[in-house]
């Protein structure tokens, strides 16, 4: 069916649109209707057949509302701005109403799989704001509102205590031991029901543990004792990267799903996961990112509040030079290196928990309104060097992450 016919069939049935427009270039059967003032949002329908039990996957560049037909489609929010459909029948004609958090501010689509295959290699970005509907121009970025904090506070200097909703999306996992709970690792908050960690903290040789003798804090300032606003949960499901293995930690990195979702607050945020070109909005120079966690102190116990230290990323080679038996072996492309070697430091803990780069935004005056740039989880907490006859790392080397550029289609794929 040509695009004209489609918009004809669109006009005959419902309210008069004033525009239409391919949101996935190159794909002539997904089809976005929409008209001025878009106080409605906009439509999007899909001209093809579909079949009962077809997955449906779309991920926008921020905040959206679905709204579906529930007799024919089982609609789930999956968090980051990413939901799965899933039709309950065969249909040769499928549409659903996209609304945005803020109304000249429409979410566009980046991706759109079906059935796995993805629709949308080359998003349609800007088409709204081509046609005299009122949209507002924004920045290529996606995942505008999320990696907020919502906590006002004094930002702090490297390695020392945070306040109370600096790192919102920062969890404790803990893992049941001889009848009580004990604190193993971190992790970060990715939606309203997944966390975001490493595969080394929630497997055995490899193998992951059950999902009934872990538990995750979140919203948390104090390792031990109560905090105002902070949520327990249970985890239904752990998810252990295919291909992990744990004498190398390659592919150190898992996904936790709670049993139930989490109630957003000021203590409690997701943050945004990493996008292709996140690095291209990034100012020329080092790349710095934070890491917050209730790590070994210089004491060498846990630290009773979360801490955090902020570092760059360093360049493999620079790596390498600085202990080579050790780095050589261990990077392999899909990890990174980053840290002062000054004794500030990721150390025992702290692993599983994220390193988070600070993204700005672009000039924009309807978006100065609202935000002024998020925080995006670059690695994860993966290893570090010990200290010599000690398990303790040595906070003078360069800590591993597991660089989540290489695996944001693995964190999608399995948010589900």
């Amino acid at each position: 069916m040509s695009l004209n016919e489609a918009a004809d069939i669109y006009i005959s049935i419902n309210s008069v649109p004033q525009f239409d427009e391919l949101p996935c270039n190159g794909t002539n059967d997904i089809i976005s209707y929409f008209a001025p003032g878009l106080s409605d949002g906009y439509i999007i329908k899909i001209n093809r057949t579909l079949n009962k039990g077809t997955p449906i996957k779309l991920k926008f560049d921020m905040d959206a509302l679905i709204t579906v037909d529930n007799s024919i489609t089982r609609l789930v929010d999956l968090g980051n701005n990413v939901f799965k459909l899933v039709l309950l029948k065969d249909t040769n004609l499928f549409e659903f109403s996209v609304k945005g958090q803020f109304v000249l501010l429409p979410p566009y689509i980046i991706s759109f799989k079906i059935s796995g295959e993805e629709n949308c290699a080359k998003p349609n970005f800007g088409y709204f704001e081509r046609h005299p509907v009122g949209a507002e121009k924004r920045p290529e970025v996606p995942n505008l509102f999320c990696g907020k904090r919502k906590a006002i506070n004094q930002l702090i200097v490297n390695g020392v205590e945070s306040k109370p909703g600096d790192w919102p999306w920062h969890v404790a996992i803990f893992r049941l031991e001889r009848a009580t709970l004990k604190y193993i690792c971190g992790g970060t908050l990715v939606s309203n029901i997944f966390v975001l960690t490493a595969a080394h903290c929630v497997t055995i040789n490899g193998a992951a543990v059950l999902p009934e003798i872990l538990g995750i804090s979140l919203g948390k300032h104090n390792l031990i004792g109560g905090d105002v606003g902070s949520q327990e949960k249970q985890v239904h499901q752990i998810i252990v990267h295919e291909e992990f293995i744990h004498k190398t930690l390659d592919n150190d990195i898992a996904l936790l799903k709670m049993k139930t979702s989490v109630e957003y607050s000021s203590v409690i945020q997701p943050a945004c996961i990493w996008f292709d070109k996140a690095k291209e909005k990034l100012p020329p120079g080092q790349v710095l990112g934070t890491v917050t966690g209730w790590g070994f102190d210089q004491t060498e116990s846990l630290s009773l509040v979360l801490r955090e230290a902020t570092m760059p990323i360093v360049q493999d080679i620079d790596c390498i030079r600085s202990k080579p038996l050790f780095y050589s072996v261990i990077l392999n492309g899909k990890k990174f290196c980053a840290g002062h070697r000054n004794g500030t430091s990721a150390c025992n803990g702290d692993s599983g928990g994220g390193f988070l780069v600070y993204i700005p935004y672009e000039d924009s005056p309807f978006i100065k309104k609202y935000v002024k740039g998020s925080w995006y989880v670059r690695g994860i907490v993966s290893l570090s060097v010990a200290q010599q006859d000690t398990a303790l790392c040595d906070p003078n080397e360069y800590v591993v992450f597991t660089d989540i550029a290489a695996y944001t289609d693995w964190i999608y794929d399995h948010m589900d």
